[in-house]
């Protein structure tokens, strides 16, 4: 069981409960907190005073006035009118993970609605009702408004839903999980809305999956630093405490592990090579750069986790209008991530040339075909890199720098943080079949240079790919190879041998 208190939600929960059927449920404190913030939405809500989105149009209709007998309709069409995305829809695990972190958001008790509203997202989660919501139409401020926006629109009996595997209508969907439609009262539709939770999921799931790319990195590097008979004194840490950077450290620490006690090592131990090519030799300076650049996403990311992002914002009993909404600070990160992935990627295209160009290497077979000429080997498989690389450096742009003024001028700088999301999220995916490929590409070289063997920990690798993808043996199709060497490095748990 999850319990969102929202204070202490952890990403390894969102993945949970994003991929799977954990059960997720609200604390009692954070049900009175709800209550206390209630009382003053009501409060002010039956007073005269002007209060955003309470009682009055939003955005730049602020400043419009709705009488009381129709707050809950202004609720409604807030809704309504904010569910306008287009393009494919997310993932599941995306929507999910989306709703688990908006209830985070509501069960800190700032946000002024009622504890039913948030019990309602747990509900949906807990009975396998996922809304469609289309990927394209946010900002990034005030946070993932449309995103947002389809998800309250199944609350509310409408849109559309996923349930036990088919698309229904939101109303179908609700009636199958036994879930009553959301009556919205006031406030309550704003606050489904606005916040940056669609570009927060998005992101922290691939994160989550960055991370694992980075550690497989740097044993893929391995397995092809021993492939192409390089030295691992470059990986040695006295070198690495002078530039002490932590990734820096961690991936030199892990390229020697992985190549401690090989045979390959051992047999041109007294060789004449001074040093490696960089993609080799510097293989821990990138790699490091990048896993420092995944720690500092993670803690922006985590500290989004358990934030609160709508407004207004119910504060020791007043109402604060502000901008928590805004994602510049998750903009940055994700674009930031974007090109970090794309110089991983990057580095290990290098690296699988190297492996496979007869000019750059004299001990491997060209391509690493049996018979050069008559086979293609592993030509093709570094084409297909480069052009994965190739997308990469365009997708690397960064969005967050390209602000376009929305809402009739009010909301006149924004984040375009779910730009940043979705870029990444397909950076992710080329960078996971560049390093497939050069897992490919590195396996096929250690083949080349039996009888000897490389370290237990490679070997040990190398035993559970060839369940996943045969030993090369001639010229074949390397698609599916390639698809089932990335499954199989985005299916770990981020630990290898």
């Amino acid at each position: 069981m999850v319990t969102l208190d929202g204070s202490h939600l952890t990403f390894d929960q969102v993945r949970r409960v994003a991929i799977g059927t954990e059960p997720v449920d609200l604390a009692p404190a954070a049900v009175q907190a709800m209550q206390h913030s209630r009382a003053v939405v009501e409060k002010l809500a039956a007073g005269e005073e002007a209060v955003y989105a309470v009682n009055t149009g939003v955005g730049l209709l602020a400043d419009v006035r709705v009488p009381a007998d129709q707050l809950e309709q202004l609720q409604r069409n807030v809704v309504r009118s904010h569910a306008c995305g287009v393009g494919p829809p997310l993932a599941r695990e995306e929507v999910r993970a989306m709703m688990l972190i908006r209830a985070n958001v509501l069960a800190r008790g700032f946000s002024g609605i009622r504890p039913l509203v948030a019990q309602r997202l747990c509900n949906l989660l807990n009975r396998g009702v996922t809304p469609v919501v289309p990927s394209q139409g946010s900002v990034g401020a005030s946070g993932d408004l449309a995103p947002l926006a389809h998800i309250a629109l199944v609350l509310i009996g409408e849109g559309e839903a996923e349930c036990d595997g088919r698309r229904c209508p939101g109303a179908e969907g609700l009636q199958r999980a036994g879930i009553e439609p959301l009556v919205l009262a006031s406030k309550e539709g704003i606050s489904l809305v606005n916040g940056t939770q669609a570009m927060l999921a998005v992101g922290g799931l691939q994160l989550l999956e960055s991370e694992r790319l980075a550690e497989a990195a740097d044993l893929i590097c391995a397995m092809t630093v021993d492939g192409l008979r390089g030295t691992p004194r470059a990986f040695d840490p006295r070198i690495h405490q002078t530039r002490p950077f932590p990734g820096q450290i961690q991936s030199a620490a892990n390229l020697s592990r992985y190549l401690e006690a090989s045979e390959i090592r051992q047999s041109h131990i007294t060789c004449r090579r001074v040093q490696d090519a960089y993609s080799l030799r510097c293989a821990p300076q990138v790699h490091g750069a990048v896993r420092d650049a995944l720690a500092n996403a993670r803690r922006t990311l985590e500290i989004e986790l358990n934030s609160v992002t709508d407004n207004p914002l119910v504060i020791d009993g007043e109402i604060f209008s502000g901008g928590n909404f805004h994602g510049e600070p998750l903009a940055l990160q994700l674009d930031t991530l974007a090109i970090a992935l794309a110089a991983l990627a990057g580095i290990s295209e290098r690296r699988i040339d190297r492996l496979v160009n007869p000019a750059l290497n004299e001990e491997l077979p060209p391509f690493l075909a049996n018979h050069a000429g008559l086979e293609s080997g592993f030509m093709m498989l570094q084409v297909t890199a480069a052009a994965l690389v190739a997308e990469n450096r365009v997708l690397a742009h960064p969005a967050s720098t390209g602000s376009i003024t929305t809402s009739g001028n009010k909301e006149d700088f924004v984040s375009m943080g779910m730009t940043s999301a979705m870029k990444l999220k397909q950076v992710v995916r080329n960078t996971r079949n560049v390093l497939a490929m050069e897992l490919l590409a590195a396996a096929r070289a250690l083949d080349c240079l039996r009888p000897l063997k490389s370290s237990p920990g490679i070997e040990k690798v190398r035993a559970a790919l060839s369940a996943v993808s045969p030993p090369w043996t001639a010229d074949r199709s390397l698609t599916v190879d390639i698809e089932k060497a990335a499954a199989w490095i985005g299916g770990t748990d981020g630990t290898f041998p």
